[in-house]
């Protein structure tokens, strides 16, 4: 098996930015049986986080910026760490987040082994 990133990210730009709470109810519990799905079935390796919006930015030669920028439009909204054969795997358990039909997206990407 190989280890997943997936990574949520959400358009701070549009309609769906800020769901009403009665929206944000309304998916906290498909998000949870997706999760617990993925656990049930042991391929949950981290369990999902949630990310501040404001972040900073590391650059060469020490320099730090505020982040994330308004122009990017996208902000990170959460992740963690699954188990998958493949990525073909990998992007079936992504496209069941139910989160995708509020607008956001899942960045999946494997990870790479240590050399030695």
């Amino acid at each position: 098996m190989n280890e997943f990133l997936l990574a949520i990210h959400r358009d701070l730009s549009s309609k769906d930015a800020s769901p009403s709470p009665e929206q944000m109810q309304a998916a906290i519990k498909p998000f949870q049986d997706w999760i617990g799905s993925i656990a049930a079935q042991n391929k949950l390796v981290a369990p999902p986080k949630r990310w501040d919006t404001d972040g900073r930015v590391v650059k060469q030669n020490n320099t730090v910026l505020n982040g994330p920028y308004a122009e990017i439009k996208e902000s990170l909204g959460g992740l963690f760490l699954i188990r998958a054969a493949d990525y073909d795997e990998a992007v079936e358990i992504a496209k069941g987040c139910p989160i995708i039909q509020w607008g956001a997206v899942v960045e999946v990407r494997m990870a790479i082994p240590p050399t030695q």
